[in-house]
Formats: structure tokens, C-alpha cells, sequence
């Protein structure tokens, strides 16, 4: 090949290149190095460990709310440490679904593309940071033997607290008093006993002087229905004293939660 040729190889190479990672930031900006993709026609995301941490299957946490600015800058030491242990993470964006029927297929969808193409392991560890916590309790109740765990940062588990039922109720196809009529039905925290009785292990961090998405009705609710159905020891609630909603290092540094989240994920793969 002439020296013409390789150069000429060398810049369509580098293009295509560029022209990829252009599309990939069309789709989704990342905070890691991953992945950018749609199914079923929204934007998903995988952010993929070294080459040499993978496995097979490959261990991962199932992250939400996988908004348009999320995962961002705050958790990314968090998710380098789950990519430096090789647990992968991924997730797909629903919109505001609010833990919605509709929403919930979605994430359907992208679990089993996930495990069935991408090489992910049947039973993720989710993480579901403030109103994720809704996107992955309100699925994870539908599927308890689908997953290894549950992380939390402030996460919503009643959605009469946030957003509340006039914001939650369109993405529910009802009108707000029909939602109030089928809280059993919908709200996660309600459904939880589903988790509680599958003994699925969960941990949390949650402020105590969080008024946007309160303790009280969130996680210790959650955490008193897993005491309630025998299963008090395979909850977890760290409380972070004087801390509310907001973005305090602790919340996106705590390394029982990053523990926690990475032991999960690899017993979900069945990896030690």
C-alpha cells in the first residue's frame, strides 16, 4: 500500500470515527467512557469496565433516572468505582415516567436487550437515585427474581411525595384522583411488601432534613415494611444527619453504598 493510500486509510478511519462519536453524543453525553444507543427508540447507555475487568456475564448496575443530565459529574467517582471493580452500568431514558405502566415496558425492553445481545447478567444490582428511586422499585416490584439488589441515593418510593399525584398522574394516563384511587396498584411504596417477602437486599442513603423527597414517607417506610414482613435484615437505611436533597459529596461518596452496590452486581452474575 503506497504511503498515499495509508494516510488517506488513517484520516477516513479517523473521521468515521469522529462521526461515531458525534452520534453516540447525539444520543446521550456520558460522564465515562461508554456507549450510546436507542431501543425502542429512546436514548440508552452502557458504561463499559476495561477490556480485561470484563466478564461473562458481564455484572452491572441497572442506574435510573436516565434523564437527559444524568448520570452527571457529582456520581461520576461513583460509577468509576463500579467500572474499576468490572460491574458495567447502563440504563435507558423513559422520560418522566414516574414508575408508569408505560415506563415500565420500556424498561422491559432494555432488560432484555441488555441480557439477551449485550452480554449483561440476568440480575442487576439497581441503583435508583432521587425520583429513579420510582423508575426501578415500581419494575423491580413486577420482576423481584429478576434482580441481586437495591441502592438508593434519597431515593422516591412514594410518588404522592414527589412529584405528586397532579404531576404523576398524566404519565399514569389518569387523572389524579383516579391515581389516588389506585395507590395499592401503583405506588411503589405501597407494593413493596412484593420486595420485602423476596428478601431482596437493599441500602440506602437518605437526609433527614430532606423536604423535597422526606425520610419518613420514602425510605424508612420502605424500611419499616421490610421489618414488617420479617425481612429487616436485608434493609439498609444510612441516614445522613443535617443533609437534604442536594448534592453532598457523601451522598455520591459513600463507600458502603459503592460496596454494597458492587457485591450485589457480582452476585448477580454469580461472580465472587
Amino acid at each position: 500500500m503506497s504511503r498515499y493510500c495509508s494516510v488517506s486509510v488513517l484520516v477516513v478511519a479517523c473521521l468515521f470515527g469522529f462521526v461515531q462519536s458525534s452520534q453516540a453524543d447525539e444520543i446521550k453525553k456520558l460522564v465515562l467512557p461508554g456507549e450510546a444507543f436507542r431501543v425502542e427508540g429512546r436514548p440508552a447507555f452502557i458504561l463499559w469496565p476495561e477490556e480485561s475487568l470484563r466478564k461473562t456475564p458481564q455484572p452491572w448496575v441497572f442506574y435510573a433516572p436516565t434523564l437527559a443530565g444524568y448520570p452527571d459529574e457529582h456520581e461520576k467517582w461513583m460509577h468509576q468505582q463500579f467500572l474499576s471493580a468490572g460491574v458495567a452500568v447502563a440504563g435507558i431514558d423513559v422520560g418522566e415516567g414516574y414508575g408508569s405502566p408505560a415506563a415500565r415496558k420500556l424498561f422491559d425492553a432494555f432488560y432484555d436487550q441488555m441480557t439477551a445481545n449485550r452480554g449483561l447478567a440476568k440480575k442487576p444490582c439497581l441503583l435508583g437515585r432521587s425520583r429513579g428511586g420510582l423508575w426501578v422499585t415500581s419494575w423491580a416490584c413486577d420482576h423481584p427474581e429478576r434482580f441481586a439488589g437495591l441502592a438508593g441515593i434519597y431515593p422516591v418510593f412514594d410518588f404522592r411525595t414527589y412529584p405528586g399525584l397532579d404531576k404523576a398522574a398524566p404519565a399514569y394516563e389518569m387523572t389524579a384522583a383516579e391515581l389516588e384511587q389506585q395507590l395499592d396498584k401503583h405506588n411503589p411504596i405501597a407494593r413493596m411488601s412484593v420486595l420485602a417477602k423476596a428478601k431482596l437486599p437493599a441500602l440506602m442513603i437518605h437526609g433527614d432534613e430532606d423536604v423535597v423527597v422526606p425520610l419518613k414517607e420514602n425510605s424508612a417506610t420502605f424500611a419499616e415494611t421490610y421489618k414488617a414482613h420479617g425481612a429487616e435484615d436485608s434493609a439498609t437505611v444510612i441516614v445522613a444527619k443535617g443533609q437534604g436533597h442536594n448534592f453532598w459529596e457523601g451522598f455520591f461518596r459513600c463507600q458502603e453504598l459503592v460496596d454494597f452496590t458492587i457485591a450485589r452486581a457480582k452476585a448477580g452474575a454469580e461472580i465472587e
